[in-house]
């Protein structure tokens, strides 16, 4: 880069600094910075030529520029030539020195520029400095202060010069009248002094050997004395620090005569400035230095302040530590090295000062003495070594304080202590049970971690503390290798260290590791001289029983692996090689998971799978008998851990099992049914799990046992005659029986399959009932502990599943099926109906599920029994109120899936359709139970049934589904519901049902069809609570049934979905009627010899209610068979018996029937008006509809001119809901295809028949009209000639031009013959239905 360019850019860069903004200011001054990387002295020059040319310029910027060169200079002040230095100086020192008054800023850049300078150039700055400091004069403040920054960065350039500038400052003096200069000139000696310090200190590489001390003792003292004497008595607090910092240095270069004679003085001074200023930093520094020269010297005069100095320094250290503030950290550690200090002249005063302190009650007092104590063993070891039993005998009540910050303190002592010998001395094992004891702390019980605000500048808990301490003093020191080997195992075993065995574990392992590369002699332990060591039986199954909970305390079941695959050799001299392999696959497994996805009773699996191979390696009768004659011995320990107690239940039983001895056996399995805690749930369950995995290798002897401790005294003192009739709370019988019920179980469950079907009836399931029935003088008490119930439920699962499991299943008869089903019905009889509060009636199904699948068959009224209890008994469950615990949920849900595998199970042994109707006809009444949460749980299991059913479907031969129609007329109302859940279940239900009849005709299983796929898509429409929607829906589901729905099942399901007709939930009933119009409509042309059949259902529906939109629906599915078989639908209704009354008048409409009358006079007899009132209402219906037959050929009946309009009126259909093509009712409306839409027009003051026939209205009614739901509409009588007959089959007479069948919407074609014909005119007065 060309110089004049760079002396532009500075230029340019420099008028660029006095902008306003500060961020410029600064961006400025670092591209100068930068700039002077590149080229230094140009721009020095061109800020030097700067500041001369704008002597004006305000002080702010010109402070900028010349931190700017300081930059520049401090970095680059090897390449600077003595020229540029110079006139650098001269700058700065002109600058320095400009304005007489303090512009600090400014003066303080200054003076840095010329101490930058003088790293390289002091001989030039010194000249220029020295110019402006003379005698007789006081100097500028930052000439002082620029001669005391010089002395501390170039001690070796500046102390040769102070022999000169202390003879000149001394006289200044005593002339320095303000506190700003004296400050000045206090930091000048203090730098002076100190840099002299450093100076004598390295005299090899001074430039000046003969540099002594004695040549600055005089002027030092003169100045002493006046810093001491007259300035260190000021009121001004910032003037006394200055004058203790520099006494501090000072006090090294006195005279030691001096110095001796000036500490009785000098030392009260100082700590009397303790009580004056809160920060004591500095007069602590001081103090520290002036002890040290003291001791230097030899000092006699010391020995009698030395109470008072530890008083002051003690409360200091007891001093709460702010950790916020760096300065009273910093006072702790000065105040430290004061005691070290004093330890190192006077250790026996400083001991007996401060052990006694240590049995002071106040936290304070004892942690600041614990660190000191602690400070010291570090700092004078050599002074200690001699008083560690002192030492050690002091700790005796601190270790028993309980105080979390004096834990912390003891720890850090005894930290100490292991690294300087004290715990290889006699009680040094105290004071690693101490630290093990709190590595066992609970991590729940610690303290929180403290806050900014708080006293406590540890952020780490007492516990932390430890562990790390503990691995730290194990790994790092080594003569602690022997202290703590093998002494740290006798830590394993007792329960009150369980905490610590993750750190305990991790010590052992890098200790016995580093024993064992010193060999194996050292490494092997020796029992004999160790007593109280733990034998490596209790090593093992405490390290195996916490392995069971491995995530535990920080992953201790890593950590205890581990070390048992190290101590290998000690545990067992074979265990090696097959440790080696199977230990890490272990470990390995633990890695790939967490405590969230670790699976317990696989990990628990994978370690007894660990214990079997490690017996089997050792194959030792004797060590195996010991290994579990150790395990019962540790079982008490933990009676507070029962997952732990469990899984050492079932090491107890691995290792007998694995045992050849039978005598031993049988003790120990005696003894754990003697010393069991009953009336634990999960003790009863682990002691159970012992006997079971005992019985894989000694069924008999388990057997055996269990029979002799029902007929010992230890059970009869539990089973008297009183104790019978006693609460079972207030004895433990039913609790002992509940463990033996359960031994049997689990006995059965795991014995080798090849023999337990001979013991399972005779021995087992016999002993079992023999417990669970108990008689008092031949009359058997029933029990009443859930507990024991549950057991023997539990008991008769497992026995079930291990009969399933045997190979010998298929071929054997279980007598005692029939027996323990009626047992399980008992039980959940016996469970309220309308709650769910305990397991029992889910174990119980469970069990049931089992047994179902056991030959011989259960008899039909039995399973019919089974069936109608258990549904009884989970389905009539009241639902729990919103915001129910958790707990109540996961128990209902597991009821109800063991009701469905319950039913499955039952379907699993008839996999027909008579099978599947018989499931669901056990659930139909709860299908269409009021209650809705009945019915979304019948179509639940129903929907899970059918899938099954489903999924399990094998066709050999293509033969029908005979009862689809059925099962879709069951389920499809249901599509309607009031539930949006069971819409949904009822749809699934029927989308299985046509994929059954697709499996039934022969398609493969992984078959989907394109229409019932459509039902997956219709059921999100059912969640909407729109009613238009909700029947919109219906309506498609309808239509996807009528083309999937074989011809032979379309009279089932009609004449089913008839029977829905009534359903109380009328949204049901609207969805069957929606139904049965579209199949009408679809499919009603094959119907033909079914039409009677239909009339006579119709006609009983109509009897039966009086429900409005059934009778409409009614009269509109006649009409709709009328269109497609008018004559059979014809003749079926005058075929009827019914009680036609030539004066009745219709109720439900409001219109009589004259009309009809005088078609059909001799239709019926003549009946009584007394006719019962539903007889009247059935006759008035089926009129009606009769009327709407005879006028199909005139009128669409979809057509309803809207009431009071005149002549041309629209046609209008109403109805929320209607379905496309329909109305609510499933009537055909405007917009249907097959019913194509036609204008009514009738002159006024005329009344138009259905027929067409349009006759004079009488008196001052009103034009007929037809509306939906009117209840009385004026009707013209037609007075044509009664000469009409009806002829089935008679052609039809000629129509006029443009009254085709199409056009009048009957949906015939052209080519077929028309059913009905009527003669002659019309005689049938007529008013539309209503609706």
């Amino acid at each position: 880069m060309a110089e004049p360019y760079v002396k532009k850019l500075s230029t340019v860069l420099l008028e660029a600094i006095t902008d306003k903004d500060p961020l410029v200011q600064e961006q400025v001054c670092g591209a100068l910075c930068a700039l002077g990387e590149a080229q230094p002295a140009e721009v020095l020059r061109a800020c030097e030529e700067y500041l001369w040319q704008h002597e004006k310029l305000a002080h702010p910027y010109r402070t900028m520029i010349l931190r700017a060169m300081e930059t520049v200079v401090s970095s680059h002040i090897s390449d600077l030539d003595k020229d540029m230095a110079r006139a650098v100086i001269f700058l700065a020192s002109s600058e320095m020195t400009r304005v007489k008054d303090l512009v600090c800023d400014w003066q303080q850049a200054a003076s840095n520029v010329l101490v930058a300078v003088g790293k390289q150039f002091i001989g030039l700055v010194m000249e220029e400095v020295l110019s402006k400091f003379q005698p007789g004069a006081l100097p500028h403040y930052f000439v002082v202060q620029t001669l005391a920054n010089l002395a501390a960065s170039n001690v070796f350039g500046m102390v040769p010069f102070l022999t000169s500038i202390l003879s000149t400052m001394l006289p200044m003096l005593g002339m320095a009248k303000n506190d700003t200069m004296r400050v000045a000139f206090c930091c000048a000696l203090q730098h002076f002094s100190e840099s002299t310090l450093e100076y004598l200190a390295n005299l090899d590489q001074a430039p000046d050997p003969t540099v002594r001390k004695d040549t600055f003792a005089t002027d030092i003292f003169s100045a002493y004395d006046i810093l001491f004497n007259h300035w260190l008595q000021s009121r001004e607090a910032k003037l006394r620090l200055a004058v203790v910092e520099a006494l501090g240095p000072m006090s090294h270069l006195l005279p030691s005569e001096k110095l001796e004679e000036q500490l009785p003085k000098l030392l009260p001074g100082v700590l009397a400035l303790y009580r004056k200023h809160a920060e004591t930093f500095h007069v602590s520094k001081s103090l520290g230095q002036i002890l040290e020269a003291a001791v230097s010297v030899g000092s006699r005069t010391l020995e009698a302040q030395l109470d008072a100095l530890l008083a002051a320094l003690h409360a200091q250290i007891c001093v709460p530590v702010e950790s916020s503030s760096p300065l009273v950290v910093s006072n702790r550690k000065e105040v430290l090295r004061c005691f070290t200090v004093l330890a190192c002249c006077s250790p026996d005063r400083l001991l007996a000062f401060l052990l006694p302190k240590l049995d002071a009650n106040n936290e304070r007092t004892r942690v600041g003495t614990l660190q000191v104590v602690r400070h010291v063993i570090n700092s004078a070891a050599s002074q200690m070594e001699v008083k560690k039993p002192f030492i050690l005998s002091s700790m005796r009540l601190p270790l028993l304080d309980t105080n979390s910050k004096v834990k912390r303190a003891v720890v850090q002592v005894i930290s100490a202590m292991a690294h300087h010998g004290y715990l290889e001395q006699p009680g040094g094992e105290a004071m690693v049970a101490y630290i093990v004891q709190q590595c066992a702390l609970p991590p729940e019980a610690e303290p929180q971690k403290p806050g900014p605000d708080s006293e406590d500048p540890a952020t780490d808990s007492v516990r932390d503390v430890s562990i790390s301490t503990l691995y730290l003093v194990s790994t790092t020191v080594d003569r602690m290798s022997h202290v703590l080997w093998p002494h740290l195992l006798e830590f394993l075993t007792p329960v009150r260290f369980t905490g610590a065995l993750t750190p305990l574990c991790r010590s052992l392992v890098h200790l016995a590791q580093k024993r064992e590369e010193v060999g194996a002699d050292a490494f092997l332990i020796q029992y004999d001289s160790n007593v109280t060591l733990p034998s490596p039986y209790a090593i093992t199954t405490r390290l195996l029983t916490v392995s069971s909970n491995p995530y535990l305390g920080d992953g201790r079941g890593a950590a205890s692996l581990r070390l048992l695959s190290v101590l290998h050799r000690n545990i067992h001299p074979q265990l090696g090689q097959r440790w080696a392999t199977t230990v890490p696959l272990l470990l390995e497994h633990l890695d790939e998971h967490t405590e969230e996805t670790l699976s317990q009773k696989e990990w628990e699996e994978r370690l007894l799978a660990f214990l079997r191979d490690t017996l089997a390696v050792v194959s030792d009768n004797t060590w195996i008998c010991q290994l579990s004659l150790e395990m019962c011995r540790q079982l008490p320990c933990y009676n507070g851990t029962p997952q732990e107690k469990n899984f050492l239940y079932k090491c107890i039983g691995t290792t007998l099992g694995a045992a050849s001895s039978k005598e031993v056996v049988r003790k120990h399995l005696q003894e754990l049914l003697e010393t069991a805690r009953h009336q634990e749930e999960a003790e009863r369950e682990g002691l159970a799990c012992c006997f079971g995995i005992c019985a894989t290798s000694h069924l008999d002897d388990v057997l055996a046992q269990l029979e002799d401790f029902m007929r010992s005294d230890v059970f009869r003192r539990s089973t008297g005659i009183f104790n019978i009739f006693k609460d079972r709370s207030e004895n433990e019988v039913e609790k002992v029986k509940s463990t033996l019920i359960l031994c049997y179980g689990h006995v059965a469950a795991r014995a080798p399959r090849e023999l337990v079907l001979a013991k399972v009836e005779s021995d087992i399931l016999r002993n079992i009932f023999q417990y669970f029935s108990t008689k008092v003088l031949g009359i058997k008490v029933e029990t009443k502990d859930p507990a024991l119930k549950l057991c023997l439920i539990q008991s008769v699962c497992m026995a079930s599943q291990a009969i399933c499991s045997s190979a010998q299943a298929g071929s054997f008869h279980f007598s005692r099926k029939a027996e323990l089903v009626a047992q399980m019905m008992e039980f959940i009889k016996a469970e309220p109906p309308d709650s769910l509060r305990t397991p029992i009636r889910k174990k119980a199904m469970l069990a049931c599920t089992y047994l179902v699948s056991l030959e011989p068959a259960l008899e039909e009224r039995v399973q019919a029994d089974l069936i109608r209890g258990c549904l009884h008994s989970v389905m009539a469950v009241l639902p729990e109120p919103e915001g129910e615990e958790d707990r109540q949920e996961s128990l209902y849900l597991d009821t109800m899936h063991a009701l469905e595998d319950l039913l499955t199970s039952l379907l699993r042994r008839n996999m027909t359709p008579q099978g599947l109707q018989i499931m669901v006809e056990h659930l139909s009444p709860w299908i269409r139970s009021p209650r809705g949460h009945e019915r979304v749980r019948a179509l639940g299991l129903s929907a899970c049934l059918l899938q099954h059913f489903l999924e399990h479907l094998h066709v050999s031969a293509l033969v029908p589904f005979h009862n689809l129609g059925l099962l879709i007329g069951l389920f499809s109302p249901r599509c309607a519901d009031l539930w949006p859940a069971t819409r949904q279940e009822a749809v699934s239900c029927v989308h299985a049902l046509l994929y059954l009849q697709l499996g039934y005709e022969g398609f493969s299983r992984d078959y989907r069809d394109d229409v019932a796929e459509q039902l997956l898509a219709l059921r999100e429409g059912l969640v909407h609570p729109d009613p238009a929607v909700l029947f919109h829906t219906c309506h498609s589901i309808a239509q996807i049934i009528a083309k999937r729905l074989p011809p032979e099942q379309l009279i089932s399901l009609l004449l089913t979905l008839f029977e829905s007709l009534g359903d109380p939930d009328k949204n049901c009933s609207r969805a069957a009627t929606i139904t049965v119009n579209c199949l009408l409509r679809e499919r009603g042309s094959m119907l033909q010899e079914k039409v009677p059949e239909i009339v006579s259902v119709l006609r009983s529906k109509l009897q039966e209610t009086r429900e409005e939109h059934v009778l409409q629906a009614a009269q509109h599915s006649v009409y709709l068979l009328a269109s497609q078989h008018c004559a059979a639908v014809v003749s079926s209704l005058l075929g009827g018996p019914l009680p036609f009354d030539r004066a009745h008048t219709v109720r439900t409409t409001g219109c009589s029937v004259p009309c009809l009358q005088a078609a059909i006079p001799q239709a019926a007899p003549a009946r009584p008006s007394s006719e019962p009132e539903g007889r009247r209402c059935l006759t008035a219906a089926v009129r009606q509809a009769f009327c709407l037959i005879l006028n199909s050929n005139r009128i669409s009946p979809h057509l309803h001119p809207v009431a009071g309009a005149g002549p041309g009126a629209q046609p209008h259909h109403t109805g929320p809901g209607a379905a496309p093509g329909e109305d609510e009712q499933g009537r055909p409306v405007q917009g249907d295809p097959g019913l194509p839409a036609k204008q009514l027009s009738w002159p006024r003051g005329h009344a138009a028949a259905p027929c067409g026939h349009v006759c004079p209205a009488r008196g001052p009614e009103r034009p007929g009209v037809w509306a939906r739901g009117a209840r009385a509409v004026p009707t013209a009588v037609c007075r044509a000639p009664a000469a009409g007959q009806l002829h089935p089959g008679r052609p039809a007479a000629p129509e006029p031009a443009g009254q085709g069948e199409e056009e009048r919407g009957l949906g015939r074609g052209p080519q077929e013959p028309r059913a009905l014909q009527l003669r002659g005119g019309c005689s049938a007065g007529y008013a539309a239905p209503g609706g």
